[in-house]
C-alpha cells in the first residue's frame, strides 16, 4: 500500500448500515437515516425491507421486500464493507425479522467481532398506520431484541414489547421501570424509552429515560418540547444518529446523549 492509499484509507468515513423501509416522502425510514448518517460525517449503507407509498399525512400502501432479498442485501453489504454500526427500523413482518436476525448473526460469526446494533422497534407510523402484526412482534422479541446493543421504543412500543395495556406507561417512573424490564428481559445493554407522548406537569418539557444495564444506572434527559406538527421521522433520526455516533467510536453514553441532542436541535 502506498502512503497516498494509506492516508485515503485513514480518512475514509466509518460505514453505518440502516435496515429499514423506504419512505417516498423522504421524511422517515431509509431516506431519513441516510441524511442523518451524512450529517454525522459517516458513510451510509442500506438494506431495504419494505417500500411504502406515503407522504407527511399518511401511509397509503406498503409492500415488503422478500425475506430472501433482504438476506441477500445484508450478505452483499456485510461481506464486503467494514460496517462499524447498524440500526433497524420498519421490518414489515415476522419472516423479514427472522431473515434480518439470522443474517446479522451470520455476519457477526464471519466477522468475528461485535458490531453495535440499534433497534428502533417501529410498530406504528406517526400517522397511525399499523406496521407490525402480532406474529412479527413475537419474532421481534424472541429473535432480534436479544441481538440489540440499544433499543429505542416510544411509550406505546415499550408497552407492546412488555405486553402491557396501552397507556399503562403514564409517568416518568413508569418509563424507568419499563426501560429496566426491557433491558433485563431481552438482555439489552441500553434501553431508551422516549417520552415525547407523555404529558408532564410542565408541557414545555420532554423527558427521555436511558437505562444502562451494566451500570444499573438511569439517566433522565430533559429537552424543550418543540412546538411543531413536523414530527414525522424523529424516531428514525434518533436511532440513526446514535448508530452514526457509535460508528465514529463514541462510547454508548456519549452516543446516546449526542443523538438526543441532535434530534432536539
Amino acid at each position: 500500500m502506498t502512503t497516498k492509499d494509506s492516508i485515503q484509507e485513514q480518512q475514509a468515513p466509518p460505514a453505518v448500515l440502516t435496515i429499514a423501509g423506504s419512505d417516498s416522502s423522504g421524511g422517515a425510514g431509509i431516506q431519513a437515516d441516510l441524511k442523518t448518517f451524512m450529517a454525522h460525517g459517516t458513510y451510509g449503507l442500506s438494506v431495504i425491507t419494505a417500500i411504502t407509498a406515503q407522504n407527511t399525512q399518511a401511509v397509503h400502501s406498503a409492500s415488503r421486500v422478500s425475506p430472501n432479498m433482504v438476506a441477500q442485501q445484508m450478505s452483499a453489504v456485510m461481506s464486503d464493507i467494514d460496517v462499524r454500526a447498524a440500526k433497524t427500523g420498519m421490518l414489515a413482518d415476522a419472516e423479514v425479522i427472522e431473515a434480518v436476525a439470522t443474517s446479522w448473526q451470520s455476519a457477526l460469526e464471519i466477522r468475528g467481532t461485535a458490531i453495535p446494533l440499534v433497534v428502533d422497534p417501529v410498530m406504528v407510523s406517526t400517522s397511525g398506520t399499523q406496521l407490525l402484526d402480532a406474529d412479527a412482534l413475537t419474532t421481534l422479541r424472541e429473535k432480534l431484541l436479544p441481538l440489540a446493543t440499544i433499543v429505542t421504543p416510544n411509550l406505546r412500543e415499550a408497552e407492546a414489547l412488555l405486553n402491557m395495556a396501552p397507556y399503562a406507561i403514564d409517568s416518568v417512573n413508569a418509563m424507568r421501570q419499563a426501560a429496566l424490564q426491557i433491558s433485563t428481559q431481552f438482555n439489552v445493554e441500553v434501553t431508551i424509552v422516549k417520552g415525547g407522548h407523555l404529558q408532564l406537569a410542565d408541557p414545555g418539557t420532554v423527558v427521555d429515560v436511558v437505562y444502562e444495564r451494566a451500570l444499573d444506572n438511569f439517566t433522565q434527559v430533559s429537552s424543550a418540547r418543540i412546538d411543531s406538527v413536523n414530527t414525522h421521522g424523529t424516531g428514525c433520526t434518533l436511532s440513526a444518529a446514535i448508530a452514526a455516533n457509535l460508528a465514529k467510536g463514541l462510547v454508548i453514553a456519549d452516543a446516546v446523549r449526542n443523538g438526543i441532542r441532535y434530534v432536539n436541535e
